[in-house]
């Protein structure tokens, strides 16, 4: 038998954050998506022993504050991408707001520090969400696009192609005909 399982990655990064402090009884408070204050100070061997603990899974402390900045636009992003009413932000309005600095400013450093547009992200992330929304199977490419804010399903349509190599219906195709290999 085989399982279709949706899930919140946040939670999930949320929870096996928090499961890795308390195991090494690091008393902390959560500030946001990716962001936690550790309440105590941490000696280097202990400081080295979490960022041990969390590498597998893909985990890593970011300490300079260019790089911190360029993972709080990161994180911004992928909150905006999966709201269900991002439709209601701009892009570049809700980034500055978030983080208290110009686009301008937020797009010159993740440049530097990415060697990428912040842009370019956004898509990828709206890309990977419409590829999960597909998988899901509970909306139809119209409803994709108007959620991820494309000006139309030839629009998403596009960027999909030019993302992944294939159109969001050869996707659609591909994931039916899996599943029906799998009965």
């Amino acid at each position: 038998m085989k399982l279709f399982i949706k899930f919140d990655i946040n939670t999930i990064c949320s929870l096996y954050l928090k499961q890795n402090l308390e195991q090494n009884n690091i008393n902390f408070t959560t500030l946001g998506f990716g962001e936690i204050e550790i309440e105590d100070n941490l000696d280097a061997e202990a400081l080295d022993n979490l960022k041990t603990k969390l590498a597998p899974c893909g985990f890593e402390v970011v300490e300079n504050q260019k790089s911190v900045l360029v993972q709080k636009i990161k994180d911004a992003i992928i909150e905006l991408v999966f709201m269900d009413d991002s439709n209601n932000y701009k892009s570049s309005v809700f980034l500055a707001e978030k983080l208290n600095h110009s686009y301008g400013y937020l797009s010159n450093v993740f440049s530097e520090v990415t060697y990428s547009s912040i842009e370019n992200f956004i898509i990828l992330q709206k890309i990977e969400r419409a590829k999960q929304l597909i998988i899901i199977n509970e909306m139809s490419l119209t409803e994709i696009a108007f959620l991820l804010n494309y000006s139309s399903v030839a629009h998403l349509s596009t960027q999909f192609k030019n993302t992944t190599g294939i159109t969001p219906s050869a996707f659609q195709r591909i994931i039916k005909k899996r599943r029906e290999n799998l009965k």
